[in-house]
C-alpha cells in the first residue's frame, strides 16, 4: 500500500487478495477503536501486487520488501534479524553443516533462506543422521574430541575425525546431503510415509505421529521455493509505468516518453565522507544492475552543487568513452547510449551545476530537470518559475520514486562507508598491523562485529597471519568489547 506521494506505507500478504484489501474499506467495530487502522485507511492512495507461488514465498518475499522500505505501518520484520540458512563449506578439512542467518562471499554452499526455523532444525537432524554426518562444534575435531562425542557413540557420525573414514568417503557423504537438500528428496519422503502407515497399523500412534510430523517438516524445508536475494526487479512500481511515461513526456514536453532515465542525488554529513548515487530507470522501473556509486574526490567541504557537477561528468564522461571504444557516435540525440531523461535530486542550484558539465561535454541536448523536496516542485533550465503538478499525477509519482531511490541509495553508502571508517579505526589501534592485514581481515570476514565472532583459528587462516598473532587479535577485539 502507497500514499499519495508513492511511499510505501504497508506491505501484507494475503491467498484471497480482494478479501484481504476489502476489509480495510468495509464498516467494522475495529475501525472505531483501533487509531492505528484508521490512519492507515486514510493514507492509502494505491496499491501495487506481486504475485508468488506459496504461502513460504509470500513470506520470504514481504520480510524482504518490509526490510528495505520499512514501511511506517508494518511492525513485523523490521528489525535487522534476517531468515535462516544452512551452510557448508567443502573446503574445511570435515565439512559440517551450520545455520546462519548472512551470506557471506567464504566459498561456502548455502541453502535456503528457510521461513520456518523449526521444521529446518529438525530436518538438519534427520540429514545428519540419514547420511552419517558430523553435528560437534570444533572446526577441525581431532581424537581428543572424539572421546566424548555422541555423536560417533551412538553411530550417527562416521568419525572422520579419527580416521575411521577417509576425507574422500565424507566428503561423498556430504555431497549426498546437498543434493538431497535440493530437492532430490522423494525417496526418503516415501520411505518415511511407508514406516508411518507401518507404525499406524500396528497401533504404535506415538511413533506415527513422529514420523508423520518429520515427513511434513521435511516436504517443508525441501520445497523447491524461489528465492529473493534482493527485491525483485520486476516487483510493479505503478499500476500502469507506460501510462506515467507518456504523461510525463506530455507535461514536459519531450519527443517520446523516456523510457531511460537516470537520477543523481548527493549525501554527505557536516561535508565529509560526501557520496553520489546513480539509479537508472528502464520503461518506468528499477534497472538495479546499472545502477552506481560515487566516493566525491574534488570537492572539499559542504558543497552540494560542485558535488553533483562532479557526479555527473563522471558519469557521462564514461558513458562518452564507452560509446567511442565502441564504435558509436554518442553525440547525436536518440543515439541509444545516453539516457532519455536525467533528474536531480535539489533545486537550481543543483539542477544548473548539471546543466553546466553536460554543457562541457556537448551533452546539453539531452533534457534535465530538478525535483525539490519541500513543494515537490520541478526546475527545467532556462525557466524561472517551477511547475508544480497536483500529487495525484502518475508523472509526479514516477519522479518521486526515481528520487527516493536515488536518495536511498546515497544515504546506505554514505552509512556503509562511516561504519567502515568506524570499524577501520578500532583495527588502527591494534599494534602491528598495516593496510594489507587490515584489508585482508575486512574481506574475510565483512566487519569488526563479524571479526569478533571469529575464533582463532579462523583468524590465523587468513593471509599474513599466525597463531601468536590471532590470539593477540582476539584478546584485543574481546578486550575492547568490554570497555
Amino acid at each position: 500500500m502507497k500514499d499519495r506521494f508513492g511511499t510505501v506505507i504497508y506491505v501484507g500478504k494475503a491467498r484471497d487478495l480482494r478479501k484481504r484489501v476489502s476489509s480495510y474499506f468495509q464498516p467494522s467495530r475495529r475501525m472505531g477503536w483501533d487509531l492505528k487502522l484508521q490512519a492507515l485507511v486514510e493514507a492509502v492512495h494505491d496499491f501495487d501486487t506481486h504475485i508468488v507461488r506459496s504461502e513460504p514465498e509470500a513470506l520470504l518475499l514481504e520480510g524482504r520488501l518490509i526490510k528495505e522500505f520499512q514501511p511506517r505501518y508494518n511492525i513485523s520484520f523490521r528489525d535487522d534479524k534476517r531468515f535462516l540458512l544452512l551452510k557448508v563449506n567443502l573446503n574445511d578439512p570435515i565439512p559440517r553443516f551450520t545455520l546462519t542467518r548472512l551470506r557471506t562471499d567464504d566459498g561456502s554452499l548455502y541453502f535456503g533462506p528457510y521461513p520456518n526455523a523449526s521444521a529446518l532444525r529438525n530436518t538438519l537432524t534427520l540429514v545428519r543422521r540419514q547420511f552419517n554426518l558430523r553435528g560437534c562444534r570444533p572446526l577441525t575435531p581431532t581424537a581428543a574430541d572424539y572421546k566424548h562425542c555422541l555423536y560417533a557413540h551412538l553411530k550417527f557420525c562416521t568419525a572422520p575425525c579419527i580416521g575411521n573414514v577417509s576425507r574422500e568417503q565424507y566428503l561423498a557423504q556430504v555431497k549426498a546431503a546437498c543434493d538431497f537438500l535440493e530437492g532430490q528428496s522423494e525417496e526418503l519422503a516415501k520411505q518415511i510415509e511407508a514406516e508411518m502407515l507401518k507404525a499406524a497399523q500396528a497401533q504404535n500412534f506415538e511413533l506415527a505421529a513422529k514420523l508423520r510430523d518429520m515427513l511434513s517438516d521435511l516436504r517443508q524445508t525441501t520445497r523447491p521455493i524461489t528465492r529473493y536475494h534482493r527485491t525483485p526487479a520486476n516487483l510493479p512500481l505503478a499500476i500502469n509505468p507506460d501510462a506515467d511515461l507518456a504523461e510525463l513526456a506530455k507535461l514536459l514536453n519531450l519527443p517520446a516518453p523516456p523510457d531511460w532515465i537516470e537520477g543523481f542525488d548527493i549525501s554527505n554529513i557536516s561535508g565529509t565522507l560526501a557520496v553520489a548515487s546513480l539509479v537508472v530507470f528502464k520503461r518506468g522501473r528499477p534497472d538495479r544492475s546499472n545502477y552506481r556509486r560515487y566516493q566525491i574526490k574534488s570537492v572539499e567541504g559542504q558543497d552540494d552543487f560542485a558535488a553533483m557537477a562532479e557526479a555527473v561528468r563522471r558519469r557521462y564522461t564514461r558513458l562518452l568513452n564507452e560509446a567511442q571504444a565502441r564504435g558509436e557516435k554518442p553525440l547525436e540525440q536518440g543515439s541509444g547510449c545516453l539516457p532519455n531523461l536525467i533528474l536531480v535530486d535539489g533545486g537550481k542550484g543543483q539542477l544548473n551545476a548539471a546543466c553546466a558539465e553536460l554543457e562541457k561535454l556537448g551533452l546539453a541536448f539531452i533534457p534535465v530537470i530538478g525535483l525539490a523536496k519541500e513543494f515537490e516542485e520541478i526546475y527545467r533550465p532556462g525557466n524561472a518559475e517551477p511547475l508544480r503538478w497536483p500529487h495525484t499525477t502518475g508523472a509526479l509519482k514516477l519522479l518521486q520514486r526515481i528520487r527516493d531511490e536515488s536518495h536511498r541509495v546515497a544515504n546506505t553508502y554514505n552509512a556503509q562507508l562511516r561504519l567502515r571508517k568506524i570499524s577501520e579505526s578500532i583495527l588502527d589501534e591494534f599494534p602491528g598491523i598495516g593496510e594489507r592485514r587490515k584489508a585482508a581481515l575486512l574481506k574475510k570476514f565483512g566487519s569488526v562485529q563479524r571479526l569478533r565472532m571469529a575464533t582463532v583459528e579462523q583468524i590465523a587462516a587468513v593471509p599474513g597471519f599466525g597463531g601468536k598473532m590471532a590470539e593477540a587479535l582476539k584478546a584485543f577485539l574481546e578486550a575492547r568489547s568490554s570497555d
